[in-house]
Formats: structure tokens, C-alpha cells, sequence
């Protein structure tokens, strides 16, 4: 790759805002610095900033430059319908379902093979599952960037979801940002997008090499504008029509005002019209692309098989265990019972020795008469039983 390829993604524009240069012109960026660099794209819903994405996306695409895609509302798979690219979450539409056991083997697929893929979370019910899926595969992809050094970009829609300005930040959101920040130097970059930039942490939009700034118009939104670009910047941003975006670089001294081409791909994420919904074909990948997942699938189930087998295994163990701990349990009060039964028995017996050695007068008087004969030899014996 050389360091001044470019993909043309724009034209010059004309209105309030704009650089002085000639509406129509072609605005191209540079391949290495979208690659490897820190990118933001914002506006309002609407105002074409997921298109403005897309069209990256695509000329990146166009020329065999692999990127990974964090798709949060699954609109991205219409890219399938021009390239071969790798659609993965929880859905059955897309071409395996995940989980973070994954992750490796996807960042693998998209350095090491240079495989396009969508991270489609949308699908994930639990949040939790959706993000610890985007921190896995994001980990990877850093860990694994600090040996290839390989100029690869990764793309996240929704940022604010997970490097918010306000409340607390995740682990996934700390990932982020710790690509943001020591990412480039590992060939790793990252774009986010976002509707809302007062929503988004400044400390990520203030260290972004290229910034696309489209139609805001929250008072809170615009003020950003303002603190970053300036006021009369601010004052012009609502009033952007559609698919127009400030361009802010670092390797470009102007902001440019400029009208973002549109994607040539299926927009899956248009809103909904009265006509009926046509999807269109779209692209297979390669078979072996999906074993390689699957068979991490089947070694997965394989294991949770193994462990259920144990956990019933271990179960009927622990049963037989309490039945054994019962039955001990009733053993000892059987014993115990049968203690004092034996005693009681025993001093019934020795009750007419204690009786010689410890006798009473009343005792002794029976004593007497019984050796002179004037007491039943039967009677003594009861009394001694008793």
C-alpha cells in the first residue's frame, strides 16, 4: 500500500462554512490515515452520516481493504450485496451466529486473512452479551495488531453506547478507548459514529485525525460544534441539507464544506416506506470462512454437553450423598435408642443387688419375714423385677 493512495468519497460544496475552493471539486482521503487513524462522523438522524460511513466502507472495500464493522441496528448487511463479506451475531440472517468464544478467530479471519466482516450485535437480547461480545473481538483485534502491524479499521456504530460523555463507562468502552489512544501505532484505527456528539466522551472527539460533522440541530450538539470548530460553524451546521457534512482533517489546514457521494450498496437502514420491502441478493462467503466458525460452535456445545453430563453426574452424587447423611442420621438415634433401652434393661437386672447393698428398713423387714417364712418366695421376686 502506498502511503498517498486515495479513495474519493466527496465534492466540494457550496454555501456558508465552506473553504475557498470550487464547488464540484473531488475530495479524497488519504488510505493510511482512514486506516490507521482516529475518525468521527456525526448528525442528526437523517442527515446522512450512516451514509457517509457506508461510502467509506465501500471504496475501502473496492480496493481490498479489509475492515470490521460494529453494526448496532443491523443495517450494514447491504454492503453483501457488492462484496463477499463475513456477517456475524446472533441473528439467523446472518451467516453464523457468534459468541465471544469467537473472537479470536474472527479478529484472525480479518487481520491474518484479510476477511471483511460485520459484528452485527443488534441481535444480542441481554446488552451484557452484546457488549462482551464487541470487548472480546475488539481485544483481540489489539492484541493481535501489536505483532502484524497491519493497517486495519474498525468501525463502530453508536459510539455514545459505549464511550459516553456522562455515567459510567464499561469494559468494552475502555477498550475503545484504549485503541483510540495507542492504537495508530499498532496500524489499528477506528471510526466511531454517533447522532448525539454532546452524548459522546471529548476526550475521544478531541483526539479524532478527521472529523464529519452533518446536520445538528440540539442546542447541546451545536454548542460542541461551536467549542470545536467555532461559532460561525455552529450557526451553519443546522441549516446542512442531506448527505452534507464539515470535513475536519488533520492533513488539510481548512474545514471543508462538503456533499458526501451516495452508497451504491442496499441502504438496509432506510426508513420504511408504504412500497413493499424488496431485499435485494446478496453475496455468499467462501464455506470454509463459516467451518472455521462452526467448528468453534461445535467444539462449544461439545463442552457445555460435557459439562451438563457432569453437573447431572454430580447431582445424582450429591442425592445419594443426602440419602447417605439420612440414613447415618437415623442410624445414630437408632443407636442412641437402643442405648438406652440396654441400660434400662441392665437396671432392671441389678435392681435386687442395689437392693441388698442399699436396703431400706422396709427392705430389711421384708428380708426377715421372708426367712421366717411368713412371706411368699414369689412376691419377693416381683417386688425385685419392679
Amino acid at each position: 500500500m502506498s502511503d498517498e493512495e486515495t479513495i474519493t468519497v466527496a465534492e466540494i460544496s457550496d454555501g456558508p462554512g465552506g473553504a475557498s475552493e470550487t464547488p464540484g471539486e473531488s475530495v479524497d482521503l488519504p488510505v493510511v490515515e482512514i486506516l490507521t487513524g482516529r475518525g468521527f462522523v456525526t448528525g442528526k438522524s437523517g442527515s446522512g452520516k450512516s451514509n457517509t460511513a457506508s461510502v467509506v466502507i465501500e471504496n475501502l472495500l473496492e480496493n481490498n481493504f479489509p475492515v470490521l464493522i460494529v453494526d448496532t441496528d443491523g443495517e450494514y448487511y447491504g454492503l453483501k450485496e457488492a462484496f463477499e463479506i463475513l456477517h456475524v451475531g446472533a441473528d439467523e440472517e446472518c451467516d453464523i451466529q457468534v459468541s465471544p468464544e469467537h473472537s479470536e478467530k474472527i479478529a484472525s479471519l480479518a487481520l491474518e486473512q484479510n476477511v471483511p466482516i460485520i459484528l452485527d450485535v443488534s441481535g444480542y437480547l441481554d446488552e451484557a452479551d452484546a457488549e462482551e461480545m464487541l470487548l472480546e473481538t475488539a481485544r483481540s483485534l489489539f492484541a493481535k495488531e501489536k505483532k502484524l502491524k497491519k493497517p486495519f479499521l474498525m468501525l463502530v456504530e453508536e459510539c455514545h453506547e459505549y464511550i459516553p460523555e456522562k455515567g459510567g463507562m464499561g469494559e468494552a468502552g475502555k477498550m475503545l478507548i484504549k485503541i483510540g489512544k495507542r492504537g495508530r501505532k499498532h496500524g489499528l484505527g477506528i471510526v466511531g459514529i454517533s447522532q448525539r456528539p454532546a452524548d459522546v466522551k471529548k476526550d475521544y472527539i478531541t483526539q479524532c485525525d478527521w472529523l464529519c460533522w452533518h446536520r445538528l440541530t440540539w442546542n447541546n450538539d451545536t454548542k460542541v460544534v461551536g467549542r470545536i470548530l467555532g461559532s460561525e460553524y455552529a450557526d451553519a451546521i443546522e441549516d446542512m441539507g442531506n448527505g452534507e457534512a464539515f470535513l475536519m482533517t488533520d492533513w488539510a489546514e481548512s474545514i471543508r464544506r462538503v456533499q458526501f457521494h451516495r452508497k451504491e450498496t442496499f441502504d438496509a437502514g432506510a426508513t420504511p416506506g408504504l412500497d413493499d420491502f424488496e431485499r435485494p441478493e446478496l453475496k455468499s462467503v467462501s464455506g470454509d470462512l463459516v467451518s472455521e466458525l462452526s467448528d468453534i460452535s461445535d467444539e462449544k456445545a461439545r463442552r457445555e454437553s460435557e459439562v451438563a453430563d457432569l453437573r447431572q453426574e454430580l447431582d445424582k452424587k450429591r442425592a445419594k450423598i443426602d440419602q447417605l447423611e439420612r440414613e447415618l442420621a437415623e442410624a445414630k438415634d437408632l443407636k442412641r435408642m437402643a442405648d438406652k433401652f440396654s441400660q434400662a434393661l441392665l437396671g432392671r437386672a441389678e435392681a435386687p443387688y442395689r437392693g441388698r447393698s442399699q436396703s431400706t428398713p422396709g427392705d430389711q423387714r421384708e428380708l426377715r419375714e421372708y426367712e421366717r417364712g411368713e412371706v411368699d418366695p414369689g412376691e419377693v421376686v416381683d417386688a425385685a423385677a419392679n
